[in-house]
């Protein structure tokens, strides 16, 4: 498949109306015109708090929408019904389809449970704050609703590492229960990052296990998804998710591709957990995606020339998936960084027109997020139609300069007419000499993004010299190419 370029379909704040899974499905011939072909769908299953819940607050992952469950049949985004024709409607259209598969922690449970357990300082899991002693915690769950519908497995606080609230007390902490130790192999934030929120699992009692083997081939079997995008990967011990890929894919036939969250600033983490899961996923870049932050809120001093420096992009291109914003960063949320509007257009278009990584458009982006008041990206369905028409071939960059920089692209046989040359700015405009083959000599190229209105021929050594206005940016493609863009976009 031709530059992988993936969609976010969901945001923090879309309406609950039970209506996505249907906009998916009238979207879907349209996403793939674009050239977006691969889309990350939100949780599916059934979360604590009902149509309510975006999905991470997971309570049942075999109710995809179909089951009388905290409160609704339905969830936020429809029913298992319209969940299972969108994906279908997706890949007729020749997109692949990511589940958003939420392992670490489940909330919502069905009844409490009596154990012990000792409370752990919340800045060091490795210390303990108290003897251990009796708590009632919320860790049982029956699934009543569902009345053993594909699966009559039951979880109990033998199932879990610990949770962060005991209903005797009425007193929230984080408690391990007794016996339990926390995962290895996780971030090391916290002395030990294992325990994120609700009733964590616990990854290595051997019928967690099993239970999430059989869910998985289950969801697999039941949706016919392409792939997963993981969440929380650091909380969760890497040595789960390199063995629980390796049995979905021997299960499934075929090595699908699947994207991992480990939010971090830190690239090292990042190859880390590539190297200690045997690169059985990408991972978000999440380190480009603070670059970007940060130039778009540094008002023309950050050095464009660094965008890229140590980020995984940079050191692992080939495991990199690419991003702007998601449902964490945007305004209003725990991880909350966004970039700056002004800046959105430039970040784009250096992921959606680049070699390295697969980059990921957040559906707030291209479709406006009213909850913010924020419009729609400008040209960003031109930025991403560009991707899929004209950014092949060998790259060249000029990162060369703080304010204005870009790269090259000078295209391929295979896509008649691909090539272009790119310019950023974030201070006063200017134009850089590139080069973009050879093969264009004579030939002239235009503006696709409308900012620079005369064209630039390229020379007789293949280079032109490319101009972007302040604050901005500016695609140059042949003639062809910017026609057709005008037509289709």
């Amino acid at each position: 498949m031709d530059n992988l370029t993936m969609i976010q379909y969901f945001e923090w704040y879309l309406p609950e109306d039970k209506t996505l899974w249907r906009r998916c499905t009238a979207q879907a011939k349209r996403l793939a015109r674009f050239g977006l072909n691969m889309v990350w769908l939100p949780p599916a299953y059934k979360g604590a708090n009902g149509v309510r819940d975006v999905g991470y607050a997971v309570y049942d992952t075999y109710d995809l929408g179909e089951f009388d469950q905290k409160g609704s049949v339905e969830t936020k985004y429809g029913s298992k019904k319209d969940y299972l024709t969108a994906i279908k409607s997706l890949q007729d259209a020749g997109i692949s389809v990511l589940a958003d598969v939420v392992l670490n922690h489940r909330i919502g449970a069905d009844g409490l449970e009596n154990t012990q357990a000792t409370e752990t300082d919340f800045n060091n899991r490795f210390e303990s704050t108290s003897a251990e002693h009796p708590v009632s915690v919320w860790t049982r769950f029956d699934f009543e609703g569902r009345h053993n519908a594909y699966s009559d497995f039951k979880w109990n606080w033998t199932h879990f590492s610990g949770t962060d609230w005991d209903e005797a007390t009425k007193r929230q902490a984080i408690l391990q229960f007794h016996g339990k130790d926390w995962d290895k192999n996780v971030d090391s934030e916290h002395g030990n990052y294992d325990f994120l929120m609700g009733a964590d699992l616990d990854m290595s009692n051997p019928e967690v296990d099993a239970e999430l083997n059989r869910w998985g081939k289950w969801y697999l079997d039941t949706t016919g998804v392409d792939g997963f995008r993981l969440d929380a990967v650091k909380h969760i011990d890497s040595s789960f998710y390199a063995k629980w890929l390796s049995d979905m894919r021997a299960y499934r036939g075929n090595d699908f591709f699947t994207v991992g969250e480990y939010w971090t600033p830190e690239t090292d983490k990042l190859l880390a957990y590539l190297d200690h899961t045997g690169h059985c996923m990408s991972l978000f870049d999440a380190p480009l995606h603070f670059h970007f932050h940060d130039a778009s809120c540094a008002d023309g001093n950050y050095d464009l020339g660094s965008l890229f420096s140590n980020t995984l992009a940079e050191r692992d291109g080939y495991h990199a998936v690419t991003f702007v914003d998601n449902h964490d960063t945007q305004p209003g949320q725990a991880l909350q960084s966004p970039v700056a509007a002004w800046f959105k257009p430039l970040a784009y278009g250096l992921i959606l027109l680049n070699e390295k990584g697969v980059p990921c458009v957040f559906y707030g982006d291209l479709y406006g997020m009213p909850h913010e008041n924020m419009p729609p990206v400008a040209r960003l369905p031109r930025l991403i139609f560009l991707r899929k028409i004209a950014a092949y071939g060998y790259q060249h960059d000029y990162f060369d300069d703080q304010n204005v920089v870009g790269f090259t692209r000078e295209g391929d046989t295979e896509h008649p007419d691909s090539g272009l040359a790119m310019l950023i700015s974030d201070k006063a405009g200017g134009e850089k000499v590139m080069y973009v083959g050879r093969q264009f000599s004579g030939q002239r190229f235009y503006d696709c993004t409308e900012h620079c209105w005369e064209s630039v021929e390229i020379d007789a050594e293949g280079c032109g010299t490319f101009r972007v206005l302040g604050g901005s940016i500016s695609v140059w493609v042949t003639l062809p190419v910017y026609e057709r863009v005008q037509i289709e976009t």
